[in-house]
């Protein structure tokens, strides 16, 4: 296994993506070397944590690589759309979800169709994307339609209303800010087997303290190098919106890891952005409150200040 390069001298160690790069450096010279669900293999670390402020339009955008915040935010709107198809994605020019029913299509049919011919036929075709592009009750189905269940005699049951977290937590967040369950929750234990991908950054929780709203996001299992840069993106964007919507200055992201890995075949990606030193500090701004914050676009939001260091390509584990 390759070594990390040495922690670069200077500038000052203040800058907050040090957090990042030194979680990075651990986890590649110190963490369990493990088999994973992917055959991939990964060095692991489990239990971490780190803090972000997002006081002032702060936002934990890496410099230390292109991140791709536009990509990450309209994931995240459309999680709160509670879609399951990667359609909506994939004509915004969004194909960070791709991978995962490409791999089952190419699986269940033998068809060893490229990804752009998969993607251009889920926009394309309704039946098609219909049957290969949904990816089940995944993310935003379970935040704004958690399935609920009611008698309907005979010891049967129907399907009952959904409810929606997301509406529940910006009500509890205006009537009650001292509350300790502003909660959305993605761990449906009954769905996970119809899921796609059980979901990773599992449990948003908020928290109000002098007129700002902090997230504690809780995440299973993360990959340090390719998912975490957009979680981290995806949490302030919607600790963001809430904030807005509740009437909350934005205070701080907490956030915390169980399974926190590197892939061992992104080791150019490690050696090359540790030999990196962050720089700037990118601000995030809101257009004015939308009328719900379900009705938020991407032009609501601008990145300013960002002047990254280029992209490090590397492979996706599916």
């Amino acid at each position: 296994m390759p070594s990390p390069s040495p922690v670069p001298d200077s500038p000052p160690r203040q800058h907050w993506e040090w957090q990042y790069l030194d979680l990075m450096r651990r986890i590649w010279d110190d963490g369990e070397e493990r088999i994973d669900r992917t055959g991939v293999g990964t060095r692991s670390l489990f239990g971490v944590q780190l803090r972000f402020d997002l006081s002032e339009g702060r936002i934990p955008l890496l410099t230390t690589k292109r991140v791709y915040w536009k990509a990450a935010t309209r994931e995240m709107l459309w999680f709160l759309t509670g879609s399951t198809s990667i359609r909506p994605l994939l004509e915004q020019g969004v194909t960070i979800w791709s991978d995962w029913p490409l791999a089952k299509y190419r699986r269940d049919t033998g068809d060893d169709i490229t990804q752009e011919a998969f993607e251009a036929r889920i926009v394309a075709d309704d039946a098609f994307a219909a049957r290969w592009g949904d990816l089940g009750p995944v993310y935003g189905k379970q935040w704004v339609d958690w399935p609920t269940y009611e008698p309907a005699g005979d010891g049967l049951f129907r399907r009952g209303p959904g409810i929606d977290q997301v509406s529940q937590v910006v009500a509890s967040l205006r009537t009650n800010p001292a509350s300790r369950r502003h909660i959305v929750e993605g761990w449906n234990v009954a769905e996970l087997d119809r899921m796609a991908l059980p979901p990773c950054h599992k449990t948003y929780q908020f928290h109000v303290s002098g007129g700002r709203l902090s997230c504690l996001l809780t995440q299973r299992s993360c990959d340090v190098a390719l998912g975490l840069p957009f979680n981290l993106v995806g949490a302030t964007v919607l600790t963001r919106m809430l904030a807005q919507q509740t009437g909350l200055e934005p205070g701080e992201l907490v956030w915390s890891g169980g399974d926190t890995h590197l892939y061992l075949n992104h080791a150019h990606l490690v050696e090359t952005q540790l030999a990196r030193v962050p720089s700037g500090d990118p601000r995030l701004d809101l257009a004015a409150r939308a009328e719900t914050i379900f009705a938020y676009a991407i032009d609501d939001f601008t990145v300013r200040d960002y002047a990254p260091q280029p992209p490090i390509a590397a492979p996706v584990a599916v």
